[in-house]
């Protein structure tokens, strides 16, 4: 060890630094995707549930439903594979969007880069995203979690190839902040009260 290493602590340095401890325009740490894609996600405002079986899933429905109160509320589905997975929950569902104040849905991908979700129309039809109702629960697996939006992108594009599905946007505000108020590309849209109950299918 040199004079200069005793006096100024040479030798490797073990850095501290987590995405929290950096600025939001620094790149971003070399962390696991599902990791990486909840620091974001919870940052944004959502409310994250991570379930290991369907059984789990079942369960946090009914917490959900408990804490706000929505038992005798309709659920907004537009995926009736999706009203058929939950038929045994006692959930009720409707398709006029107007008639309930949840949208129940699932999503193409989850973008751990930003922390958002990525819908198109296989998920909103042609709805814009201020139809909705203001709260959403988002029901998917961990097999849908990719690195960027570019990612996301490519596998929809390969899966279904020439048919390519529309309305491709992302939810990325759970929360009214002066930091999204002002974001020009959520115009036409208003920040949703987002639940998300990921499965475990890996």
């Amino acid at each position: 060890m040199g004079l200069f290493d005793k006096l100024f602590g040479g030798g490797k340095k073990v850095s501290k630094e987590t995405k929290e401890t950096r600025g939001m325009h620094m790149p971003d740490l070399n962390i696991p995707v599902d990791e990486k894609f909840t620091i974001h996600f919870k940052k944004n405002g959502g409310k994250f549930l991570y379930c290991d079986s369907f059984e789990e899933v079942s369960t946090a429905i009914k917490n959900i439903l408990d804490e706000n109160g929505w038992q005798d509320y309709p659920f907004f589905a537009m995926n009736p594979r999706l009203e058929e997975k939950f038929a045994k929950e006692h959930i009720k569902f409707t398709g006029n969007a107007d008639e309930s104040e949840v949208f129940f849905t699932t999503c193409e991908h989850l973008i751990a880069q930003n922390g958002s979700i990525l819908v198109c129309s296989n998920q909103l039809m042609e709805k814009k995203l201020n139809e909705l109702p203001d709260n959403v629960i988002v029901y998917a697996t961990t097999s849908q979690l990719v690195e960027s939006i570019g990612e996301g992108l490519k596998i929809i594009k390969k899966k279904y190839g020439h048919n390519i599905p529309a309305n491709i946007t992302t939810l990325k505000h759970f929360l009214p902040t002066t930091e999204n108020s002002d974001d020009f590309l959520t115009y036409g849209s208003s920040s949703k009260n987002l639940y998300l109950l990921l499965q475990e299918d890996l």
